[in-house]
């Protein structure tokens, strides 16, 4: 369970968190509803809900899902929603909260709030209630008792269902050698997946190195489980000197992946050449950047030469096939490709004389199509 002081006030990084939750969860949930015939219904879960609102009356992610239902229509006939949390003062808080939003009888679908232990049972309970709907996860739990990466698998393997996961990283650091949660942290990983780790942990005591791997080995968890599109971002403490979470966001389809990237490309603290760090630190306006004589967008335009040598793709073919797994959002591709068109290093159709402009810059429409110079 959380302390008791958590739900007092926000911090910057939960509002950064619910933020991005909220986000892609309404890019989500029209994509989805546009792309069925049927108008299909979809689901938003909650495996840790909460009490609704902090002490400071701070809002917090299942009542903003709630509002922007109310407000939309569609929304308000589609959308089914299932809270859980095991703190029974949270659920009542949480039904209060609910109970007081305005216009929330016009939702067709009643709120369901949950008020049990996450693990198997709950998982097939909820899958009860969704049958086979569209849905997204959010999971932001304050343990990992009854949570594992395979039940991660079975909440996204319904159609265009995504998962949201919030992970404290430090938590996950000490716990892998604690003699007293062992057992949860097998469960979570799997006893091989976790021993392994162990062992490559054993010889390796830099902070940043020891991030690197845990981070890894749960994006390749859950990749293997079918979570396909696996995108991380990191949240700094509030001193901005050591990871506090990780959010990391699991998909089967690109388009959500992409749509994912710029919401987290937005929220991050810095960038470099245009390039989102795909992290947040509260420190960082105060602080010289980490990366300051990094140039990624130069090794962007050595990236695309070397590797699509010539061929000739479109611009959002070049994005999708090259994306997944780098920091690049699809600014940072067009810029590079402009760049490139101007050192004469590519061949581009329509050329930059017959592109319009916008914002003082020539456009690199998805549909330009790019020749790249053989060997």
């Amino acid at each position: 369970m959380a302390n008791q002081s958590f739900f007092d006030k926000p911090k910057e990084q939960s509002l950064v968190k619910i933020e991005i939750v909220a986000k892609y969860f309404w890019a989500w949930a029209k994509i989805i509803i546009n792309k069925t015939k049927k108008r299909q219904e979809v689901a938003y879960v909650d495996l840790f809900s909460g009490p609704g609102c902090y002490k400071d009356g701070c809002k917090s992610t299942p009542l903003l899902i709630l509002e922007r239902a109310i407000s939309e229509p569609d929304m308000r006939k589609l959308l089914v929603t299932i809270f859980n949390d095991i703190d029974s003062n949270n659920t009542e808080s949480l039904q209060q909260a609910i109970t007081a939003l305005p216009e929330i009888d016009k939702l067709k679908h009643k709120p369901i709030i949950l008020n049990k232990e996450v693990g198997e049972e709950i998982i097939n309970e909820i899958k009860n209630n969704i049958k086979s709907m569209p849905t997204l996860f959010f999971i932001d739990p304050f343990g990992y008792k009854g949570l594992s990466i395979n039940l991660i698998g079975k909440v996204i393997n319904n159609w265009g269902s995504d998962c949201i996961f919030f992970f404290n990283y430090n938590r996950i650091n000490m716990d892998l050698n604690n003699p007293v949660v062992k057992k949860d942290m097998n469960s979570f990983f799997g006893e091989e997946r976790a021993n392994a780790l162990r062992t490559q942990l054993e010889s390796t005591k830099r902070p940043y190195e020891r991030e690197l791997i845990i981070v890894e080995t749960i994006a390749q968890a859950l990749q293997e489980i079918g979570g396909t599109y696996v995108l991380p971002f990191c949240f700094k403490n509030d001193r901005g000197t050591r990871t506090s979470h990780h959010l990391v966001f699991v998909s089967k389809h690109p388009l959500g992946y992409s749509i994912m990237k710029e919401i987290m490309a937005k929220e991050s603290s810095t960038t470099e050449q245009g390039v989102p760090s795909f992290d947040y630190n509260p420190a960082t306006p105060y602080q010289p950047l980490l990366f300051e004589l990094s140039r990624p967008l130069d090794a962007l335009e050595n990236m695309l030469l070397d590797e699509f040598l010539g061929q000739t793709l479109t611009m959002e073919e070049i994005y999708n096939q090259h994306n997944v797994g780098k920091r690049y959002i699809s600014k940072n591709y067009k810029d590079a490709l402009r760049k490139l068109e101007q050192q004469g290093q590519i061949m581009v159709d329509p050329p930059a004389s017959k592109r319009k402009k916008q914002k003082g810059e020539i456009t690199f429409g998805g549909g330009v199509r790019v020749t790249f110079p053989p060997k």
